[in-house]
């Protein structure tokens, strides 16, 4: 296997050694778990022209939110690519650069030509995958069809024991409704490969999305102490377990979680996963009438100002504005519904108008004004997919809607949308709420 990746395409490298961190930075990296840093080094200093060492490391910065690293070590790929280099890793570059550079759309484009060529190319297959990749933030509003689509075009290529083409298959179709095709392809993964966090995490989605919330919060609680609080995913993953106890109206416990594992001040996660996973569970959590410490919103709202300091991006927008609501900086949120306004009507705005009307509604939440909150957002509630992210994390908007029509005196409203959901899955929380409209 020396001188290949971990599926067989070549690597212009003149170093055994080097192939062999690279292939294991790429796998780390992949699986969420830490070390990839360290392997991918070891690649560049065992050879300085291995360019796609440098690309793979610019990934992983670029993951991290190290703009100014992510950037300059894709320059020092593009410069080894144009002197020596396949036509594959010349693309594989240049998919990278287009993605880490801003260039999303291009990279979109160019990713799926990329993957048509070269369908093993992991790296770059996975660029569109996942609640935050290519697709997601694109503004599609079939983006988890289209997830599903680039898997189902591939998946021959790919070995029936392929874990990690599985586990990204098993969460597209998750995704997108088809649960228990996803959870199947997602358990046969686990069992492959269990030390690999991005396979539980969507694992426990699948849970999730199947109404089998005890049995997600069984999964994350017996795996997450084996996986080191550095994993990127270490929060998010107890993220999901307060969701659950949330769900069960167990705030206690869901608070516990969210002190010990989620907050800014305790959290190894991205900047963006924690602020959304803080914001999004202290919001649902005073949304559904339970208490919070104090300081609780004040010191999530201080690290996202520092973290996400303009607009642009409608997932993380969003929850700057549940934030900036939940905190009474009303100033805060009208600079960014403006800004976000002026963007989507320029067409600058990938979501276009959802992300500065769902802001507006947090506001008017927050502000106790439930008929004008409901009055936003059901015109809007069809689209909301387009902010991207997974159907876990945008449920709560449709949380803030419901509560919103309960509270506005629209029970009939609340009540069809509850059915539905039920319909889809059963849900404590659901059925509590569906039985205060029915008594």
């Amino acid at each position: 296997m020396a001188r290949q990746d971990s599926r067989g395409l070549p690597l212009s490298t003149i170093s055994d050694s080097a192939a062999t961190h690279y292939r294991r930075g790429v796998d780390l990296m992949l699986a969420a778990w830490p070390g990839a840093a360290e392997a991918l080094d070891a690649a560049i200093h065992d050879d300085r022209e291995f360019a796609l060492a440098h690309a793979a490391r610019a990934r992983l910065h670029a993951i991290s939110a190290q703009s100014a690293e992510a950037r300059a070590a894709i320059a020092a790929a593009e410069d080894i690519v144009a002197k020596h280099g396949g036509e594959r890793e010349r693309s594989h570059v240049s998919v990278l650069s287009l993605a880490i550079n801003g260039q999303a759309a291009k990279a979109l484009e160019s990713a799926l030509a990329h993957i048509d060529a070269w369908p093993t190319d992991l790296l770059i297959f996975s660029l569109p995958l996942g609640a935050f990749g290519l697709f997601a933030f694109s503004g599609m509003p079939n983006h988890d069809q289209a997830r599903v689509d680039l898997c189902e075009r591939h998946g021959a290529h790919f070995a029936r024991d392929d874990a990690w083409f599985l586990t990204n298959a098993g969460w597209a179709y998750a995704e997108n409704g088809a649960v228990g095709r996803g959870r199947e392809l997602l358990e046969r993964s686990f069992a492959l490969q269990g030390r690999d966090a991005n396979t539980v995490h969507a694992l426990a989605h699948a849970m999730f999305e199947g109404g089998e919330g005890e049995a997600a919060n069984t999964l994350i609680a017996g795996w997450l102490p084996g996986y080191d609080r550095t994993g990127i995913l270490h929060g998010h993953l107890a993220w999901h377990g307060a969701l659950v106890n949330l769900l069960k109206g167990d705030a206690e416990a869901a608070l516990s979680l969210y002190a010990e594992h989620v907050q800014p001040s305790v959290s190894a996660g991205l900047a963006i996963t924690v602020v959304s996973d803080s914001a999004s569970l202290l919001w649902r959590a005073q949304a559904y009438g339970h208490s919070l410490p104090d300081g609780s919103w004040e010191s999530v709202a201080a690290f996202a100002a520092k973290a996400f300091p303009k607009p642009g991006l409608a997932f993380i927008d969003v929850h700057m504005a549940l934030l900036e609501a939940a905190t009474g900086d009303r100033a805060a949120i009208e600079r960014r519904i403006e800004a976000l306004t002026s963007m989507a009507q320029a067409g600058f705005a990938g979501a276009g108008p959802v992300t500065p009307a769902i802001c507006n509604a947090a506001l008017a939440f927050a502000d106790g004004d439930y008929q004008a909150c409901a009055q936003i957002l059901e015109p809007v509630a069809v689209d909301v997919v387009r902010i991207g992210g997974s159907g876990a994390q945008r449920e709560i908007i449709e949380d803030t809607l419901i509560v919103a029509l309960m509270r506005g005196g629209h029970a009939a409203k609340a009540r069809a949308r509850l059915e539905r959901r039920l319909h889809r899955r059963p849900s404590p929380r659901d059925t509590r709420w569906l039985s205060q409209l029915t008594t």
